[in-house]
């Protein structure tokens, strides 16, 4: 059973000030953000309702249905920072994000909510090669660096169709 979170802060008024993105935890230390333009559903998956496929890349959790839809399951923090989820976990926090036509289901630690960002997205500096190509920048909140990920970079990465 899929358990839909943060529904009633997915949709807010126009009025507030800055741009909106998802907060979460790609893994224990790294906090990210991801634009709201790009995520179409928040919830928890359970573990066994991800049927794993064979001969794909490492990253790739498996296959789920979620409204009669096909879904992949991407394993965030290993695409990105080379670090699996927690295997010993019964269920997984997924962010569906939909670039164009192609939806995709980023497997992450924690979903935190949505927050708005009101000043500028810094450009990537210090972070690791292999994150780059995948940051759009990052911003500071209440003295915490939080990642800016490019949601386009993710959905077309190579990591992903090199199978």
């Amino acid at each position: 059973m899929d358990i839909p979170i943060l529904t009633s802060q997915l949709h807010r008024p126009e009025t507030s000030v800055g741009d909106s993105y998802l907060r979460f935890q790609i893994n224990a230390d790294t906090p990210a953000l991801l634009a709201m333009k790009y995520v179409q559903e928040v919830l928890i998956v359970p573990t066994t309702r991800i049927t794993p496929m064979p001969n794909m890349p490492e990253c790739i959790l498996g296959l789920f249905n979620r409204r009669n839809r096909i879904l992949w399951a991407v394993d965030l923090a290993l695409m990105l920072l080379a670090q699996p989820i927690d295997a010993s976990s019964q269920q997984y926090h997924s962010a569906i994000v939909r670039v164009g036509e192609t939806p995709l289901s980023l497997i992450v630690r924690e979903i935190q909510g949505v927050t708005r960002v009101t000043s500028n997205v810094q450009p990537a500096a210090g972070e690791s090669t292999a994150l780059l190509p995948y940051l759009e920048g990052y911003v500071w909140q209440q003295q915490e660096k939080l990642l800016v990920l490019d949601a386009k970079a993710i959905v077309n990465s190579p990591s992903l169709h090199s199978y």
